[in-house]
């Protein structure tokens, strides 16, 4: 399944309420950002099937939501174009998902970075621990969040160490 693609749809659903002046529930944004953050996950670590599962759960939560309120408020037509494009988004079996090409001041241009909002689970100081022990560089943004980066390889090891740490935190 094109997890990404499917995501995106999601998210452009979601930006269509929102210019059209319909708040989304905090809930429905959080799940939406969760599937995005496990989508990366996947992609770190494509063996791990409950990821799949989770991903699948959260994005069919958003699904509902959108799909309800939208035939709701819009009409069948306004949903039925929508589910068509998320269709043939979730179809897709093999992506080809451009990376996100911005520019960060501060980070080689060769090298690969992960912005990680801290939570309750993983504060800041278990984020940087997390970075020095992949050999990754980090620096804490104005909002808040920890700019992580480094080679390739050591990004994925290091969203595997926060996946994994959020999972042994939960099972306490």
């Amino acid at each position: 399944m094109g997890y990404l693609a499917a995501w995106k749809v999601l998210e452009e659903m979601v930006t269509d309420f929102r210019k059209r002046g319909i708040s989304v529930p905090a809930q429905i944004m959080n799940d939406l950002r969760s599937a995005k953050t496990l989508i990366n996950v996947l992609k770190a670590d494509p063996s791990r099937v409950d990821t799949s599962q989770k991903i699948e759960e959260y994005l069919l939560k958003v699904e509902s939501y959108i799909v309800s309120e939208g035939q709701n408020i819009f009409g069948t037509e306004y949903v039925e174009g929508w589910l068509k494009r998320l269709d043939e988004a979730s179809k897709k079996v093999y992506e080809e998902e451009e990376e996100e090409k911005r520019f960060i001041s501060g980070v080689p241009r060769e090298l690969k970075w992960i912005r990680v909002k801290p939570s309750a689970e993983l504060p800041t100081e278990k984020l940087k621990v997390l970075a020095e022990r992949s050999n990754l560089s980090y620096n804490v943004q104005n909002d808040g969040c920890l700019l992580v980066y480094g080679e390739d390889e050591r990004i994925k090891e290091f969203v595997k160490k926060m996946a994994t740490n959020e999972k042994s935190e939960a099972e306490k």
